[in-house]
């Protein structure tokens, strides 16, 4: 059985002292001399991972973190630039909160930068679960926030994304589209197309098959270009607890990212292969699965509470904790514990860290694993060191597990 293929995700975090040292400095997110730095040394670590035969790089899209937390407005800028300077790493963005994009402008982008990295690329979508930013940008679908709680806010947003993402696909793959959702259609107005377009002669002459009608309406669209590969770059997309997104995957082929405990994973993953089954699709237990952990690796386990108190404490407590109501609050707790507890965060030493990653793989023999890192609130040489142990010391013994768990 091969390793797992090696995605490597940073934010960026801008970093401070401490979350007193970060309200000193308000709106860190702002800070024009730090981004730039941070934004530059980021492009060391993907070098970096490219060199250590990491399999991709991944920027998200989060908007308007002011405090500096989660500063990634825009992953096809970040993948563009990223697809000039690689040769061999695939780029990509987990992902693309297609509840509050339009899906003619992603196709375009995303196809673009397809080309750009030469088919070394990946996209991924997301529902979108900060009301700060989704429910401004999403405010045309009158799209709000979702924690995945089966509300009528949370089926809207549901709606509104698999539409979306359809839409990307359909964008991709045909030559001509007609878009006629429930919140989208394309050409607009829908019920009489284009009317009065000056050149819908060369369009009807020279443009895609059946985009003009007799009447010199433009009745269908061409996206352009096309993506590199065919019939489109791998899609991932995020997961927290949802079955409903699992579903979705399961019968689109679609990559399912796991933000989740290891139970609740392999229970969603068992459900990917039962409803790849009823789609016609013959998945084996972890095909096209990605396991997602944000680790540490200390040199002793007091080294390693240390950088979580350093790295991890801030935006888990002040940011992660009030938009997930199972994790704690309070004054009393025991941060670094709680941060272990919580099933997504892991390491300790070397040999800590290599068992902890061979029990999810010998529970799930997951494809993909993603890694996350608090980046730049951890420094970027410490990033690439801990991304090398993983490397060279981790994911190789990985190979040799013999899963537990197959399909059934």
């Amino acid at each position: 059985m091969a390793p797992p293929k090696v995605i490597v995700q940073l934010y960026p975090m801008l970093p401070a002292e401490d979350e007193f040292d970060r309200a000193r400095k308000r709106p860190l997110g702002r800070n024009r001399e730090l981004y730039n730095r941070v934004l530059h040394d980021w492009m060391d670590i993907v070098n970096a991972a490219e060199e250590l035969g990491v399999w991709g790089a991944s920027s998200i899209e989060h908007h308007l973190h002011s405090e500096g937390y989660e500063v990634g407005p825009n992953p096809g800028v970040i993948n563009a630039w990223w697809a000039g300077q690689v040769r061999r790493i695939n780029i990509g963005a987990m992902g693309y909160v297609m509840s509050a994009q339009d899906p003619i402008r992603v196709a375009e982008e995303t196809a673009i930068i397809d080309h750009l990295a030469r088919g070394r690329y990946f996209v991924g979508f997301a529902r979108g679960y900060q009301s700060r930013w989704t429910n401004i940008l999403g405010q045309f679908t009158n799209t709000t926030a979702t924690l995945s709680d089966s509300s009528a806010d949370d089926e809207h947003n549901r709606e509104v994304f698999e539409e979306r993402v359809g839409m990307v696909l359909k964008c991709w793959q045909q030559d001509t589209v007609e878009l006629n959702g429930k919140y989208y259609q394309a050409p607009y107005p829908h019920d009489t197309g284009v009317v009065g377009y000056p050149a819908w002669r060369t369009a009807q002459r020279a443009g895609a098959e059946g985009e003009v009608d007799e009447n010199g309406a433009l009745r269908r669209f061409s996206v352009v270009p096309a993506p590199y590969q065919r019939p489109h770059p791998p899609v991932f997309v995020a997961v927290a607890k949802s079955e409903p997104s699992v579903r979705f995957c399961a019968r689109n082929g679609f990559r399912c990212v796991h933000f989740t405990k290891l139970d609740a994973m392999l229970k969603l993953s068992q459900l990917y292969v039962e409803e790849g089954r009823r789609h016609g699709y013959d998945y084996a237990m972890g095909e096209r699965q990605c396991a997602v952990r944000w680790f540490h690796i200390g040199k002793t386990e007091e080294e390693f509470r240390e950088k979580l108190i350093k790295y991890d404490l801030d935006i888990y407590k002040n940011f992660y904790a009030p938009f997930f109501p199972q994790l704690p609050s309070g004054e009393t707790i025991d941060w670094a514990k709680n941060l272990t507890d919580s099933g997504i965060i892991t390491g300790g030493t070397l040999e800590k860290t290599r068992v902890e990653f061979q029990k999810i793989y010998a529970q799930i023999p997951c494809e993909y694993i993603t890694v996350i890192f608090h980046y730049a609130q951890q420094p970027k040489e410490d990033v690439i060191w801990e991304l090398e142990q993983f490397m060279t010391k981790i994911v190789p013994n990985l190979e040799a597990v013999q899963p537990r768990v197959r399909a059934a």
